[in-house]
């Protein structure tokens, strides 16, 4: 496939989501971002801005199959992944799959379940797998992860560990809408339910077309540098107790390279990089400050760190 056909369909799914979800472009290009790059999405806003709605809507416009799981404190790790099972009848042990046996999966308040739980969830994101009772069972491609959580409630939540962050592409804020977005929003579910009459726009077998198509994209090696530069700046900051690692810097570049693609090019330049830095990267930093790593301060020093690192100047095309 290549890259206009990709633009092509980006903007259809795009598009057929808007007709649920009002005023969130910029968000939903940073959702298909982690997905063509087969990273996941981390949703962080209080109740009510559309988060699960935005899942919901991405998922009926593609061709696969979807599960919504509501994270509670009584969840088990069991109901994730699976287990086997004493079958009377065959007079076996039976194996029952799990919710994450799915393509895309919301993971609805992912913080309100235990950290046991939470855990489960590790092996899926990073190795598309997962491991019950000592058999390993892959996961059909794609497998996506969207989880939603409330920044602002605390009580009967289990903040998610550094190394569960890690596994999410990119963290996003869906925001408040503007006054006349909002206006369209009451017009649009007063109405009635629009999700209930939108349809899927991209098969299966193209999105997983996409996601290898994805991984040819080109980044010239000054870009390469670029994004080590910035990466480095988080880790020799006076404030920071903990930087971003390689792996994140892996994940900027992959997300670049899908960003770009869905923007119709088939070359990554710095405007990709910056525009991913604080979604990318925003999570993945601890302050000393503070032993969470979400914070408003994050956002002000990456861009302080953008605003100092020197943007080279090439060519960004294949020679």
């Amino acid at each position: 496939m290549d890259i206009q056909q990709m633009k092509t369909i980006t903007d259809k799914i795009m598009d057929n989501m808007e007709r649920v979800i009002v005023g969130k472009r910029r968000v939903m290009e940073f959702v298909l971002t982690a997905l063509l790059a087969g990273g996941h999405v981390l949703l962080e806003d209080v109740p009510g801005t559309g988060k699960t709605m935005l899942a919901r809507t991405l998922a009926k416009s593609l061709d696969t199959d979807f599960k919504r799981i509501q994270f509670t404190p009584d969840l088990l790790p069991s109901d994730l992944i699976g287990i086997n099972y004493y079958n009377q009848k065959e007079g076996d042990f039976v194996f029952r799959e799990g919710a994450l046996f799915t393509n895309i999966l919301l993971a609805d308040e992912i913080n309100r379940a235990t950290p046991r739980t939470q855990s489960s969830l590790l092996e899926s994101m990073e190795e598309k797998q997962i491991t019950v009772d000592g058999q390993t069972y892959r996961l059909e491609s794609p497998f996506f992860v969207i989880a939603t959580q409330n920044p602002v409630e605390t009580q009967g939540t289990f903040p998610l560990p550094e190394a569960q962050l890690d596994r999410f592409l990119v963290e996003l804020s869906m925001g408040y809408t503007e006054k006349g977005e909002t206006m369209r929003i009451m017009k649009r579910f007063i109405a009635g339910q629009p999700i209930e009459e939108i349809e899927s726009v991209c098969s299966q077998g193209q999105l997983l077309e996409m996601q290898e198509a994805v991984k040819a994209v080109y980044i010239h090696d000054d870009l390469v540098a670029y994004s080590v530069d910035i990466v480095d700046k988080t880790r020799n900051r006076e404030e920071v107790a903990l930087g971003v690692s390689p792996r994140g810097n892996i994940a900027l570049l992959r997300a670049a390279q899908a960003l770009a693609a869905i923007r119709g090019r088939a070359y990554v330049t710095p405007d990709e990089i910056k525009d991913l830095a604080i979604p990318v990267l925003g999570h993945r930093i601890i302050l000393r400050s503070s032993m969470r790593s979400r914070s408003s301060q994050i956002s002000g020093m990456i861009r302080d760190i953008l605003d100092s690192t020197d943007v080279p100047m090439e060519n960004w095309k294949l020679a």
